[in-house]
This record gives structure tokens, sequence and C-alpha cells, in this order.
């Protein structure tokens, strides 16, 4: 089945087909860390999660690149204000988001390259677009010469004569042109700073990830990602200087996510409109905000509220419903409409994916199956009979990053060590209803419930599930 991806620089869905079989590179502009990481962040790392773990599933070894900006004139206002050195600034965030990724189940990037250890890198592509005659260094500063590019604005759809004429720009004298942006700044007092041919200076934000693409990936690359707040000028700028330095197309594929919003306006490090992937984890399982960004299109945009929070825990825990053991004693066997059910589940979910990674599709496909499960283990069918179902749920949301087989939920098949324990408890429960103790009977249920066990009492005794 052919796979379909909307390439934002086509404004199509395309066939998805790589520069070398059944490998796929991709590249994701990576965090500036000056401040503590917020959901919006954690957005983008999923989408392109979501999409890695797909790709791998159809048979594709990706090599993938997230980069770190860790020098930038956010970071060292920052460093300034803490009155600490803005590399160990730097250094405290990327460890801290790296924790996160751990925590929201990530898979590890290929590599991690950081700006300030690609340094001689940068320099290097510099030079090599000043001799090209697509740039010019003007009082110690590097300047990527826009008018040089003949299709610049092709990403975002802008004409340069329109940008030129009605953007406000600042005006810079050492520009030759108000659109020329900075490849490499020349240093002030106090900042970190490089020797180059230009003298003292540290790059620009947008030649760093060109030159961590091409260093990493090599000249073309299949996949560049990131939010689509980055699709100009940043993305924009990255087509024009490495394109011009190549003579090649950059990326086959140019593929953003929408922005997490947050009181009508996108979360921002900057305006402070944010929710910290910190709070959020403090509160709330990781599978919820995965679940959130499944839930929806990934190129639209995603609102943060308690209503999105509280319907992707519903979500889940219907997912989780499905892995629940049969009712003890059963023995009937697969019924017709479960098998039916699971045939229709593979081909809609398979389908649904190839399909621009549709991953709210595919979770409409699986809850039918849920539901089709749970009407089967009421009926009395067998573990076995369900077994296959159930495995078929793990696999699906195996490859969309979630987790439901940590979690405890099938408490009778003694997954996790307090399944023991509940279930004495149960036990000791049933022994109290037998003795018609209601008031404790109620508060054993009632201490469960605040641990995040639920109790469901049925014909054939009582089975539990993490809630």
């Amino acid at each position: 089945m052919t796979i379909k991806i909307y390439n934002t620089l086509s404004r199509k869905k395309e066939d998805f087909e790589t520069l070398e079989p059944k490998k796929a590179s991709m590249y994701v502009c990576g965090p500036t860390v000056y401040d503590k990481a917020h959901v919006g962040h954690a957005m983008s790392v999923l989408v392109f999660d979501i999409i890695r773990r797909y790709l791998e599933y159809r048979g594709y070894e990706v090599l993938h690149a997230m980069n770190y900006t860790d020098v930038d004139d956010k970071i060292i206002q920052r460093a300034i204000i803490e009155e600490i050195d803005p590399f160990d600034l730097a250094e405290r965030y990327i460890q801290e988001f790296r924790e996160h990724l751990d925590d929201l189940n990530i898979l590890p990037a290929t590599v991690y390259p950081r700006a300030t250890q690609e340094i001689d890198h940068i320099i290097e592509m510099v030079q090599g677009l000043i001799e090209k005659g697509h740039a010019y260094e003007s009082e110690g500063d590097v300047y990527f010469f826009v008018s040089s590019d003949d299709d610049y604005g092709k990403l975002s759809g802008r004409k340069l004569e329109d940008m030129q004429s009605g953007f406000r720009i600042d005006v810079d004298d050492r520009k030759e042109t108000p659109m020329d942006f900075a490849l490499w700044k020349s240093s002030k007092p106090g900042e970190p700073s490089w020797e180059s041919p230009w003298g003292q200076g540290r790059p620009g934000w947008h030649i760093e990830c060109s030159a961590m693409s091409y260093y990493h990936l090599g000249e073309q690359i299949d996949i560049h990602g990131g939010g689509n707040d980055l699709v100009f000028p940043h993305h924009e700028n990255e087509i024009a200087q490495t394109e011009s330095l190549t003579g090649k197309p950059f990326a086959r594929y140019w593929v953003h996510n929408g922005m997490m919003q947050l009181r009508g306006a996108a979360m921002s490090k900057s305006t402070g409109n944010l929710v910290t992937i910190e709070e959020f984890l403090a509160q709330h399982d990781a599978d919820i905000l995965r679940m959130m960004v499944l839930n929806s299109s990934y190129r639209s945009p995603l609102k943060f509220s308690d209503e999105t929070v509280g319907h992707a825990k519903k979500a889940l825990d219907r997912l989780r419903s499905a892995l629940r053991p049969a009712t003890p004693g059963a023995a009937g066997e697969m019924p017709e409409t479960l098998e039916a059910q699971i045939t229709a589940t593979r081909q809609g979910v398979e389908e649904s994916m190839a399909d621009d990674i549709n991953t709210a599709g595919a979770l409409g496909y699986l809850f039918e199956l849920v539901r089709a499960i749970n009407y089967a283990r009421d009926d009395g069918t067998a573990p076995d009979a369900l077994a296959e179902a159930q495995r078929l749920i793990l696999e699906y949301t195996g490859i969309m990053g979630l987790k439901l087989d940590h979690t405890g939920v099938d408490g009778r098949s003694g997954t996790g060590e307090a399944a023991p324990f509940v279930d004495l408890l149960i036990e000791l429960r049933a022994e109290l209803r037998n003795q018609k103790l209601w008031e404790l009977t109620d508060k054993v249920r009632d201490s469960l419930a605040e641990l995040g066990v639920v109790l469901e009492d049925g014909k054939e005794g009582t089975t539990w599930r993490w809630g």
C-alpha cells in the first residue's frame, strides 16, 4: 500500500518515495534551549516520533536527526539574568528536555547535533556561499543575498517583491537589501564567539540547521520537519542557502505540524502562554498527551484545555478496556462479528495510516474493535478467542507509541507487582460482602479507586483494571 504524505512545498499529498529504497532520512528542528520546554514542543516531537514509528513499521530504516540550538540571543539574555555561563544554561535545559523525551516514550534520534559543536561545518558552508556569489561580508557580519535566489519564497508562497515592499523591516546599512539575512554575526563584548575568516563571531540561526542537516544526513534528505511556525522565515531561508550551495533540491518532503494552542493563541515561551511538559507530567500519564496528538490531524492546531485532556483520557480508558481478561470460566468461541471486525480494523488502520498518517482515522477503527471485544467478553467468549483481537490492539497502539501493555490494565494476568495485593483485597471485599458489612466493603472499593484501581462486579465475580 503506497504511503501518501502532505508536502508543504507542493501543497498536496504525494506518494512517498525516498532517495534510497527503504531508507528515509529525516531532519526535525529541535528546541532553542533557554527555558523549560512546553507541551507545544512535546507535540512536535510526538508527531515526528509517530511518523518515524510508522515508517519503521513499513520497513524503512530511518536516519533521524534532531538538533539543539544552544547558542542564541535568548540564551545569552537569560544567562545574563541568571548570572551563569550561557553554555551551562543550555546544557541544563538540554538534559531536562532529554529526560522529557524518555518520559514521553520518544524513540532516540540517530543523532542530536548542537550548533556549538558544528562551528567548523557552519563556517565552511558560509564560505561556500560567498564563493558562489550568494553571500557577502559586511563589517564582520556575513549575509545571504536573497535576490541571488531566483525561487526564494517557494515554500511559503511569498513573493520577494511583495515582501520587500509590504513588510516592515528594520533598516540596516550593513545589508545590501532589506530581506538579506545573517549567516554569521560579529560578536559583542561578553558574548560566546568563535574565530572565523570574518573575525570573532557566532552563527546565524538559519545556517545552523542547514549545516547540521548537510553534514549529518547529506546534501539531500527525504523529510524536513518542524512546526508550521517555522515555514517562514526559518525553513524558507534553509532552502535558499542549502540549494544555493548544492544546486540540488534540499528535502523531498517538507512536513509541518500544527501549533498547540492555549487560551486562543499558540503556546510560546516568549509570551509565557504555556504549560510546561514538567507541569503536565506531574498531573497526567504521558500517554494522555500522545493520545491528544493521535486523536487529531497532525497538521491542524491542537487546543489544550481540560476538555481535550479529559477526552484523551477517556479514549485511553476505552482502549485499555479491550485488554481486560475474559470472564472467569468463559469458554465461548470467537463470534463472527468479532472476526469480521478484526479484518475490517486491519484494513481500516492500514489505509488510514498510509493516508498522510491519519491517526485519528486509525483510532476510529480501533475503537470499533474495542466495542466488538467488549461485547464478545460480555457474551462469554473464552480468553484464547479474545487474544487475537487484543494482540491487534497492542500491535497498532504500539506503532503509535502508546504503552497500553505496560500500564497494568490486565490485573488478573499478573502484570505489575501490585496485582497479587489487589487480588487479595478483592477476596477480602467479597468476604465482607458475604457478611453484609457494606460500609467496609465500600471502604475497600473507594480506597482502591484512590490508587487508580477500578472494580467491576459481574455475574461471575469481580474483575479489576487500572483506571
